[in-house]
């Protein structure tokens, strides 16, 4: 009886997926010596030079403070800096954290292959599955 509660219980599922996910995306990303999160910021940056951290938020669904601690671990790395404008503080990616943007780029897609290979890629293509979540969950 409980093997057939786990089976069709959506908690567990995604709970299992999310654990296989953050796995893949931890062994892909390890290439650029930054956790996947880390890299996600920092393809925000290089999309928008000067982003607010109210924007990386935003983009990333973080907390503030959260988003604070990331920023900070990057600066400390050399990876970014910020520049405080008024009352908002811009991010900027330096000359450093330029210089991973290929391989950041690359973990990327190896990714997103590595996880069309189990969720499949029917439908939309390779971003069908992403999509489809996306659009039960906002």
């Amino acid at each position: 009886m409980l093997n057939t509660y786990i089976k069709e219980c959506l908690y567990f599922t995604a709970s299992r997926l999310s654990r296989v996910i953050t796995k893949m995306a931890e062994d892909e990303f390890a290439a650029s010596g930054l956790s996947p999160t880390y890299a996600y910021l920092l393809m925000a940056v290089y999309e928008k030079e000067g982003i607010s951290q109210k924007e990386l938020g935003e983009i990333l669904h973080l907390q503030p403070s959260t988003v604070t601690r990331l920023v900070e671990k990057l600066a400390v790395k050399g990876l970014v800096y910020n520049r405080v404008e008024g009352r908002m503080s811009l991010i900027y990616a330096t000359d450093k954290g330029k210089a991973l943007e290929k391989v950041i780029h690359e973990c990327w897609n190896n990714l997103r292959s590595r996880y069309g290979d189990v969720l499949g890629n029917a439908e939309g293509g390779m971003n069908y599955p992403c999509a489809y979540t996306r659009s039960a969950i906002d």
